[in-house]
């Protein structure tokens, strides 16, 4: 029970959070997102993410934060092994194939297309 509850509290404390930078520093659906895949990353960084997941499970492998901490440990345990390389290549290794094609091409065509906003 009492994990259930620290999933539920953990993973709605960071869509509390996501809520706020919408609301109250009026940042736009997609700032918003970036800024929790960040957090996520930095998290992973220094450390703190791992823990959080340990207490709350899915309430913190579910939200948005968890591609920050995916992308940030691949990269670090990849680059521990291959060095630079690895870094890049990590993040193609433990995230999916398709979540990495798509920032690719996502990229890409932003280079190539002027976006409409």
């Amino acid at each position: 029970m009492a994990m259930y509850l620290s999933a539920f509290i953990v993973g709605g404390l960071i869509c509390v959070i996501g809520q706020l930078l919408m609301d109250k520093a009026k940042l736009t659906p997609g700032h918003t997102l970036t800024a929790l895949v960040v957090i996520g990353a930095i998290l992973d960084g220094v450390g703190l993410y791992e823990p959080l997941i340990d207490f709350a499970g899915a309430g913190a492998t579910v939200p948005i934060t968890s591609f920050g901490n995916s992308l940030v440990h691949g990269a670090m345990a990849e680059g521990e092994q291959n060095g630079i390389v690895g870094v890049i290549t990590g993040i193609f290794e433990v995230t999916s194939a398709g979540i990495s094609s798509a920032i690719i091409f996502s990229f890409l065509a932003a280079l190539i297309f002027k976006p409409k906003g």
